[in-house]
């Protein structure tokens, strides 16, 4: 068309999304500029300010959550301060209710003044490229950006983006690394605060909505990281809305005080993941103590927490008094001693949880136990 690649070049804008993974992302957008300027060169430029690029940085909605909104500020902060010294050229933070609610006043006013504070009290508009000569830093920009070259060729190959897209082949490649994000948030092994991992129990958030929890836009499903976490505490908050009593765990301890506490702790964070009331213990010496207390407070579950080496001893005593009373009661045990699993759901516990364990499938289950729909 006859435009030359000087004034392509200074017409164009970049977008990217910044998320909390803090150093890959100041080596994102530092490779981006490396690859932009190996682009450019192809067409040999009259001056080497053809090369740059304008790189504008928006703060990711993909890990912002509902529940603990005010978290959100925290993470926007490190992400726009990912954005300044990896040097975007402008940067929009979004303010944290943005996902359940329009923003207002209050939280615009932080969104501007977090960007205010990296300026005018951190001075990270003073120097250019503030991670230059860090190795990690300079190592990480070449490695994204030697394998987003490799990924840019294969989509050359295919015919270009276009041609990517018509195919599905873009769609499949996003839809792939979805699933594996999605896989490591279900199993913990990627931690979202106070969603899948130390929840505020007292925060209720249904009546606070005003905006979907879930969009979706044509040929793919747009949802941030935290919404399957989120649905489940909604529906709980319904369940309960709807005059029924909140869904309640009694944390059984008994033996090794170490472990007993460990493992309550690790059943307390779990169950409150979906808007459970724990109830804690402060350890048993009996069964018949245990029992009774567990018994008494007429929770929905009952989970065991003890030491392997302890669960074939008091587990089976346990689970068949609670199911002789009371045969709705879900017997749980915090663990996973494969030895005797098969033996100890023979007295009648229903399920096991431990660090391996689905907790997003394991919470779906026991709402369907319960009878939240």
């Amino acid at each position: 068309k006859g435009l030359s690649v000087e004034n392509i070049g200074k017409s164009m804008q970049f977008s990217f999304a910044l998320g909390s993974s803090y150093f890959i992302e100041i080596a994102k957008i530092r490779a981006a500029r490396l690859l932009w300027s190996a682009i450019v060169e192809q067409y040999h430029p009259a001056t080497k300010e053809a090369a740059s690029i304008h790189i504008h940085g928006i703060t990711s909605s993909w890990n912002k959550t509902v529940y603990d909104p005010y978290v959100n500020m925290l993470r926007t902060t490190t992400e726009a301060m990912s954005g300044a010294i990896a040097g975007c050229n402008s940067i929009s933070v979004n303010p944290f209710d943005n996902p359940f609610k329009p923003d207002d006043v209050f939280s615009r006013r932080i969104a501007r003044n977090q960007q205010l504070i990296l300026k005018e009290e951190a001075y990270l508009n003073k120097i250019i490229d503030p991670s230059a000569g860090s190795y990690y830093l300079e190592n990480l920009t070449n490695i994204i950006a030697e394998e987003a070259w490799e990924l840019f060729k294969l989509v050359e190959s295919k015919g270009g983006f276009l041609k990517a897209v018509e195919t599905g082949f873009i769609k499949e490649r996003i839809m792939q690394s979805a699933e594996k994000q999605k896989e490591r948030i279900a199993y913990r092994k990627q931690t979202i605060l106070g969603t899948n991992q130390y929840p505020d129990a007292g925060v209720a958030m249904l009546d606070k909505m005003k905006k979907p929890v879930v969009k979706s836009y044509p040929g793919l499903n747009l949802q941030r990281a935290a919404m399957p976490f989120e649905l489940l505490r909604m529906m709980t908050e319904q369940y309960v809305k709807e005059g029924n009593p909140q869904p309640k765990v009694f944390l059984l301890t008994m033996g090794d005080i170490t472990m007993r506490k460990a493992r309550a702790s690790f059943a307390g964070n779990f169950f409150g993941c979906a808007g459970y009331i724990i109830v804690n213990s402060n350890g048993f010496s009996s069964v018949e103590e245990a029992v009774d207390a567990a018994l008494e407070s007429e929770a929905n579950i009952v989970v065991i927490c003890s030491s392997d080496d302890a669960y074939a001893e008091i587990v089976p005593p346990i689970t068949k008094e609670i199911k002789k009373h009371s045969k709705e009661t879900i017997v749980v045990v915090a663990g996973n001693p494969v030895n005797i699993i098969q033996s100890l759901k023979e007295t009648g516990v229903d399920y096991f949880i431990h660090v391996k364990t689905n907790m997003l499938a394991s919470l779906q289950r026991f709402h369907e136990m319960i009878g939240i729909k």
